[in-house]
């Protein structure tokens, strides 16, 4: 199948900031989520210490520990938008630019979540409140200085448009992520190829598909790369969650592939669909992204010994 991409592998995105914290004994529980790192002091510490393992393993893509840094859940935190409740926004984005600064090939992206909720479609709110949240945390990662906007684990064609309509107003790149279901399909049940082109009519520089299991992520692709000529993506998730939670129920599933064989599905993915952009998402730990890196640097560096003459 053909692809647009213009380099010899695709970047490497960082992977499961969320179980990370959850292994390292950090609570991940409403209403807070992953938002209790983000207070000042250890925790903060322990935030960029995460960041770092993903540096030192090999990503590319640092991602912000803005995914829950909406207006609506900082207010159910009882912030008050009138006194200031920015400085959440800033400290996670200064907190994954401090890691950054490991290596100078090193990106922040800031994460754009849902809304609401990542795996009901139905609980998308209106238009126009998308709208203002969007345009609300846009503005402040703008004023962090980020210029990449990963807007990642979208389950509806609507929210995911206004999300980069907000981030191109304010002269960001969005890279779309979508949470799919059976058939190549959103969760809502919108085809991720028309999904696809909706977000990139918007300004979408990519599209992936992200927080969904192997066997779902692998059809999405097939049908992105079949009906979508653009840059795409993929980083799945590879919690069990049939399987008891480890560190005595308050840590994160075990993942459903180690790292070896986690980075030969992806590198298959990559040989067959031509990715612009390989990461995992929950329960992708450094150690597979560290072996994701090897694979494909090795396959980049066998096809540039078979492109020779």
């Amino acid at each position: 199948m053909s692809s647009s991409r213009t380099t010899s592998r695709p970047r490497i995105l960082d992977g499961g900031l969320a179980t990370e914290l959850e292994r390292i004994g950090e609570p991940v529980d409403a209403p807070w989520w992953t938002n209790k790192p983000l207070l000042v002091g250890a925790r903060r510490e322990r935030l960029r210490a995460l960041h770092e393992e993903f540096v030192d393993a090999g990503a590319e893509v640092l991602t912000a520990n803005t995914f829950r840094c909406n207006r609506r859940t900082l207010r159910g935190l009882g912030f008050d938008p009138s006194s200031g409740m920015a400085w959440m926004v800033h400290a996670a984005v200064g907190t994954a630019q401090a890691a950054a600064r490991r290596s100078p090939s090193v990106r922040t992206a800031a994460s754009v979540g849902p809304v609401a909720d990542c795996y009901r479609p139905e609980a998308v709110p209106s238009d126009e409140e998308l709208r203002a949240e969007h345009r609300w945390l846009a503005t402040e990662l703008a004023r962090c200085g980020i210029e990449l906007f990963l807007v990642e684990t979208m389950n509806t064609v609507r929210e995911a448009r206004i999300a980069v309509e907000e981030a191109v107003a304010v002269g960001g790149v969005p890279w779309v992520g979508f949470v799919c279901g059976d058939g190549g399909r959103l969760l809502s049940g919108e085809p991720v190829a028309e999904a696809a082109g909706a977000v990139r009519e918007a300004g979408a520089r990519l599209v992936a598909v992200n927080c969904t299991d192997l066997v779902r992520t692998e059809t999405a692709l097939a049908a992105l790369r079949a009906d979508d000529g653009g840059a795409i993506g993929a980083y799945p998730n590879l919690e069990d969650r049939r399987a008891p939670r480890t560190a005595g129920g308050r840590g994160p599933h075990p993942s459903a592939l180690g790292p070896e064989d986690f980075a030969e599905v992806v590198a298959g993915w990559d040989a067959e669909f031509g990715l612009d952009l390989v990461g995992g998402c929950c329960g992708t730990t450094p150690d597979h992204v560290a072996a994701l890196r090897r694979a494909v640097r090795e396959a980049a560096g066998t096809a540039a010994r078979d492109a020779r003459p």
